[in-house]
């Protein structure tokens, strides 16, 4: 489709053009000109932007159904959005990737940051795994598909299509193999040292969390002959790393039971299985339990799953936090660390901060913070995008 075929949507005056013109990547629906013409267009199209003045700005992705109605795509509105496009753009990105890291392992596509709005790719070995998570992605999969194979030396292709976001854009929910065959068991994937089992077709996300990478090395960093406890660990999280780098024991706490299995074969692989122990249950729960048993630690770390999704939930999120707090901080040895993380993006690093220390401070225990971790930089921060700074992690020395 040729730039003068396309559909055009157009700002209100009060709109905030320059916020787009400096660099903002969404476009809400309030924003919009909401015309008959407008509502009509199919989601996942690809449309011209223009101002209250009718002055061209944009290529945008558009879905009249999203309270994120138009995503910006090149500020060039004679560019084609074709498999050579893709391409482009996810050479581009790998060129980052390829600086950053030895191993093919990493999340090459972060959204918005890379390029490529709604649209998360993570990469292990010669299988990558797709999340489209805007109706444009879904629209476009197969030329997304022919610039990753012309890119990329990868035999596998796997569409993950859980998690809010799709929903939000009124996608369905169904996974699958899109290029080769799936794994049939869990991929070996080196982190700091450790080796990790990842499930690609059944496991959390895409079957690996990469972004706290450089938080479980800063963790390891302080781990040697440290008594670990790491709650929500998911596949071994920070305790494997911990106990690669010479912590004396690692008790890893997670409610799902095939987790723990990834975990437990985590350590098998990583060489550290007389030093590794699983506890299933909630984990508030079980931290209650440990409280009751007057079970001590040297390094105790709770990464969570997102208790404040979105804004509605961000008081009843930032109340789990400080009780996370509360509980984990009496289990820290004297001159210990608590780690203590959000991948809550409603939930500031201003707020879930001052959560943190209310919870500490609840459970009777003086704290400095040492030190404030994010997300690695296979998972770059867009300027114009809170969203995309959604990690926190922050050490205490209690």
């Amino acid at each position: 489709m040729t730039p003068s075929s396309l559909p055009v949507i157009r700002l209100k005056p009060k709109a905030n053009a320059a916020a787009i013109r400096h660099g903002a990547p969404w476009v809400y629906d309030n924003e919009l000109v909401a015309d008959r013409r407008t509502k009509a267009i199919k989601p996942g199209s690809i449309a011209i932007l223009e101002d209250a003045g009718r002055t061209p700005m944009a290529l945008v992705a558009i879905n009249p159904q999203s309270r994120i109605m138009a995503r910006v795509l090149s500020r060039n509105t004679e560019e084609q959005i074709d498999p050579a496009w893709f391409a482009a753009r996810i050479k581009r990105a790998l060129k980052l990737r390829e600086q950053l890291f030895e191993a093919p392992f990493y999340r090459l596509i972060h959204a918005e940051a890379d390029g490529l709005p709604g649209i998360i790719i993570d990469r292990f070995g010669d299988a990558v795994v797709i999340q489209p998570n805007a109706a444009w992605a879904e629209v476009r999969l197969s030329e997304i598909i022919d610039a990753l194979t012309e890119v990329l030396d990868v035999r596998t292709i796997l569409k993950n299509a859980s998690g809010r976001a799709r929903a939000l854009e009124g996608l369905d929910d169904f996974s699958r193999t899109l290029v080769g065959d799936a794994p049939t068991s869990p991929l070996a994937v080196p982190m700091n040292g450790a080796t990790y089992m990842a499930d690609l077709t059944s496991g959390q996300k895409t079957g690996l969390f990469f972004d706290q990478r450089p938080n479980h090395a800063f963790a390891a960093g302080l781990a040697k002959g440290a008594k670990v406890l790491d709650v929500f660990t998911h596949v071994g999280g920070f305790a494997l790393a911990a106990l690669k780098a010479g912590a004396s024991s690692a008790l890893a706490v997670d409610g799902s039971v095939p987790a723990l299995d990834l975990a437990r074969s985590g350590a098998e692989a990583s060489g550290v299985t007389d030093r590794f122990a699983t506890r299933q249950g909630d984990a508030f729960d079980v931290l209650t339990q440990l409280n009751d048993e007057d079970a001590r630690f040297d390094l105790v770390i709770c990464d969570p799953p997102a208790f404040a999704p979105n804004r509605k939930a961000l008081e009843a999120g930032l109340r789990a936090y400080e009780r996370i707090a509360r509980l984990a901080a009496p289990l820290v040895a004297p001159d210990g660390i608590l780690t203590l993380c959000s991948c809550s993006h409603a939930a500031t690093l201003e707020k879930f901060r001052a959560a943190s220390i209310r919870g500490i401070g609840r459970a009777g225990r003086e704290a400095t913070l040492i030190h404030t971790g994010c997300a690695g930089p296979d998972h770059p921060l867009h300027p114009h995008l809170a969203e995309s700074g959604y990690l926190k992690a922050l050490f205490f020395r209690l």
